[in-house]
């Protein structure tokens, strides 16, 4: 190191010392695999916090109120984590500003029990205004367990309903042989500037769902479906899947997309699981929407941004967020709502990162 790289670093570290907050591991950080997206972020905190309840798949939206919405799954805390494939409900909570605090209002989506499709779980809100109207994209399954996952999709004329519910889903998995004909999940939409409706899903392969090597079940990947109308019907493009990391090797895959369209360039968070690490989150963009770039880190692991305690040891997620979405105001995106485990009652929460 010369002398005046030593010089400028030690200033650097000296002002950090100084700051009145704390600051972020990676703020100088030259690492070429993180994005601009999660060099932009800084950290609020936990919302949704609540004694009795798992919280996840907090979505967020500002109201013509002023009031900033959330739409979230939450489960009974006496069900565990793994309460979310066959106990979640789909609730909505309310806030004067983004960072919170939320009052709950009412839940809006429960399980509907034996002979509806989704009869054990309402989970992965996505909200949405579309044409005038307010749009709930969701999952929901029929059995409790993952091979009836189906998305679909509630609409409302206002934020506090009440909500028309679907009697049937919205897109349904392939035919068997197929690379989705296992299930439809994690929905991520967006109005194409062209005026079609974009609706990205994910899915799994009934070849690779269980595979000796992989502590994961199957490989993730990502397709489209095109309507010409908000209800649909979805035709999925013929090329599909669009996101496919099977080919990286060592099962590389990504859940949890949320894409939207900005500076003419289509844009999308996700969950990695396996090409950084399982505790990342991944961004890429498009220029078409259907051709991504190769991905860049979009959010690091939680422990780069807070201190936590030790994880209770139930709590095997502990030290990631999961489920990206966006809050946008006046057209930008300024929060970044997640889900993370932990929390004061040792469950899981919505975490909060503000957007520079």
């Amino acid at each position: 190191m010369n002398r005046r790289k030593f010089i400028i670093g030690n200033s650097l570290a000296l002002m950090a010392l100084c700051l009145p907050f704390p600051v972020r591991s990676n703020i100088f950080s030259e690492d070429p695999k993180l994005s601009d997206f999660e060099k932009r972020l800084r950290p609020v905190g936990r919302a949704l916090e609540f004694e009795d309840y798992y919280v996840w798949c907090n979505s967020p939206i500002e109201g013509p109120d002023g009031k900033i919405h959330v739409f979230f799954s939450r489960w009974k805390k006496s069900k565990g984590m793994s309460g979310w494939i066959n106990s979640s409900e789909i609730a909505h909570a309310v806030a004067d500003k983004p960072e919170g605090p939320y009052e709950y209002i009412s839940t809006i989506l429960a399980p509907r029990g034996e002979g509806f499709w989704d009869a054990t779980t309402c989970h992965n809100p996505s909200i949405h205004f579309v044409d005038g109207k307010y749009a709930l994209f969701f999952m929901g399954n029929s059995n409790g367990k993952m091979d009836t996952k189906r998305i679909g999709l509630a609409t409302s004329d206002s934020l506090y309903g009440p909500w028309k519910r679907p009697d049937k889903p919205l897109l349904l998995p392939g035919e068997k042989g197929e690379w989705d004909d296992l299930l439809t999940t994690n929905p991520s939409f967006l109005k194409h500037p062209n005026g079609e409706y974009w609706l990205y899903y994910k899915s799994l392969d009934t070849e690779n769902y269980v595979h000796p090597k992989f502590e994961i079940k199957g490989n993730r990947k990502y397709g489209l479906a095109i309507s010409k109308t908000l209800e649909g019907p979805y035709i999925k493009y013929e090329n599909n899947p669009l996101i496919d990391f099977s080919k990286l090797g060592n099962n590389q895959q990504c859940e949890d997309a949320f894409v939207w369209y900005e500076n003419k360039k289509f844009k999308m968070l996700a969950r990695d699981m396996g090409v950084f690490g399982i505790d990342h989150g991944l961004y890429m963009d498009s220029d078409d929407g259907i051709h991504w770039s190769d991905p860049s880190i979009a959010y690091q692991p939680l422990d780069k941004y807070i201190k936590q305690p030790e994880a209770p040891k139930y709590l095997n997620r502990y030290g990631r967020v999961e489920r990206p979405q966006l809050l946008f105001q006046n057209g930008k995106a300024t929060y970044l709502f997640t889900a993370s485990q932990g929390g004061k009652y040792e469950t899981a929460s919505a975490f909060i990162f503000r957007i520079v």
